[in-house]
């Protein structure tokens, strides 16, 4: 069934909500706190493994642990779009970013005819807020909301437990800032990490001023679990852990050269953990293929709600609960559009993938522009803008030129062609494109078709008129301060 938005989808959504609405005031009777608390707890720029419970030898993240072993553990868990905005927007509408307009771009807006769960469950008697980054960046006004569609803003966690009715369930969106950069320079170092303890991925040279940006990056990511720490703490001791819906993830994989604004798994593949002691048994680990979007049917779900018909995630419940099989679950779609201003006309660089156990299929839209940006600055952060400013870039860029670091930049800025394929079973790190290759002919054909299915039954306008339209909408980001 092919899943377009039209006003029948409205109408629908509105019977649908009318309907979970009902039944939750049949329930008068029941306790308010049957339903769950919802608490989203989402970094900012956090890559999968880099968590001690996944076996990274050199972070520390006591909290994110304790919420795998109390719930459970997503091995194979993907963002929607590796940018910022996107990413928040599929976590709020359960919509693939293709499907939300403006929405589908970093600093763009999310136009007010997509709901989002904070203002279902809202509707449906939940407290609602949020505080520091919700959704966005962009401009929530431009769309036609009074609100940032992650909820009421507010200063702290306190805050807004302190003013949380007691009858009532919350569902809260704390949205850290961390570990997004720029960073304090040797932070990392100074915290007591040990750069010989750090492994460098093999797209980037293995240099001390790699591995030390790398180790700023821990520091940022051990703050955010830090943090929520505090927030369990609290709602611990307030008695209301118990029966809260805990997760814990990221938006976007992490700011370094081939990772954020790319569908390889350093942009897409991110930590994900989640718990409700009342209900969800812990202690699993689940190797299910899954999207971030999938988060706001689950936690309709969980309310007593029935997901929206336009949702094109699927609600983890089943999964959470021990109804749905393990393993069924066999695959994600990636996408992106534009991140940054950062080409010459404001042009994105559209990409569409599929990621199984085995393999990534990468299909490139436009593969005559550059794929981080333009090598100079054109609006917004600088060269090759896509990838955010900082040491690991820096030192590339530096030595394009030296034949011995030439890969390097190849992989991390270099032009890509239309098709790419990758044999994670040989090659986990998706050095190796593949595509083209008479053995891999098959496959490649096969993620293809597969791709594009999933494009014409979610209503990808790129399934069908590939007009660019992407490119057209209002990009809200400053321009970059000139030296």
């Amino acid at each position: 069934m092919r899943l377009t938005y039209n006003h029948s989808d409205v109408m629908q959504r509105r019977l649908f909500l009318a309907s979970g609405i009902a039944a939750l005031r049949r329930l008068e009777g029941a306790s308010a706190q049957q339903r769950p608390n919802i608490l989203l707890c989402i970094a900012d720029d956090w890559a999968w493994p880099h968590a001690s419970i996944y076996g990274d030898r050199v972070v520390r993240t006591p909290t994110f642990d304790r919420v795998a072993r109390q719930g459970v553990l997503f091995t194979n868990a993907f963002c929607a779009a590796p940018s910022c905005t996107p990413s928040r927007a599929a976590i709020l509408t359960g919509q693939a970013p293709h499907r939300l307009a403006e929405g589908g771009n970093l600093w763009g807006f999310l136009p007010a005819r997509f709901a989002v769960y904070t203002d279902l469950l809202e509707q449906a008697g939940y407290f609602v807020g949020f505080t520091r980054k919700g959704w966005g960046p962009g401009d929530f006004k431009a769309g036609g909301r009074s609100r940032n569609p992650a909820g009421n803003v507010f200063k702290s966690f306190e805050e807004f437990f302190a003013a949380a009715p007691a009858d009532r369930p919350f569902c809260f969106w704390f949205g850290s800032n961390d570990p997004h950069r720029p960073y304090e320079p040797d932070s990392g170092l100074k915290s007591g990490m040990r750069t010989e303890d750090v492994v460098v991925p093999p797209c980037w040279p293995d240099a001390p001023e790699v591995r030390r940006d790398i180790l700023d990056y821990y520091f940022e990511v051990q703050r955010f679990d830090r943090e929520v720490g505090e927030i369990l703490t609290r709602l611990e001791k307030a008695g209301r852990l118990e029966n809260t819906l805990v997760v814990v993830t990221s938006d976007n994989g992490w700011p370094f050269p081939r990772a954020k604004a790319n569908l390889y798994d350093g942009g897409t593949h991110i930590p994900l953990a989640i718990a409700w002691p009342a209900r969800i048994r812990g202690g699993r680990t689940l190797r299910d293929f899954v999207n971030l979007a999938d988060l706001a049917p689950t936690f309709l779900e969980a309310a007593g709600l029935k997901p929206l018909p336009e949702m094109t995630g699927r609600s983890l419940m089943g999964l959470l609960l021990g109804q749905e099989k393990p393993g069924s679950r066999r695959e994600v779609f990636l996408e992106r559009e534009r991140h940054a201003n950062v080409r010459r006309g404001n042009l994105s660089y559209p990409a569409r993938a599929i990621r199984t156990a085995d393999y990534l299929y990468i299909r490139n839209f436009r593969p005559d522009r550059w794929p981080a940006g333009d090598p100079e600055l054109y609006f917004a952060v600088g060269p090759f803008g896509d990838c955010d400013e900082g040491p690991t870039k820096r030192y590339i860029l530096e030595r394009r030129e030296d034949p011995k670091f030439a890969r390097f930049f190849e992989l991390c800025f270099a032009k890509r062609p239309a098709e790419e394929l990758y044999d994670l079973r040989k090659d986990p790190h998706q050095l190796n494109n593949v595509a083209g290759r008479a053995e891999y002919a098959a496959v490649q054909r096969g993620l293809r078709e597969r791709l594009e299915r999933w494009m014409k039954d979610t209503g990808d306008p790129r399934a069908t008129v590939d007009d660019d339209r992407w490119d057209q909408y209002p990009y809200f980001g400053q321009p970059a301060k000139k030296a």
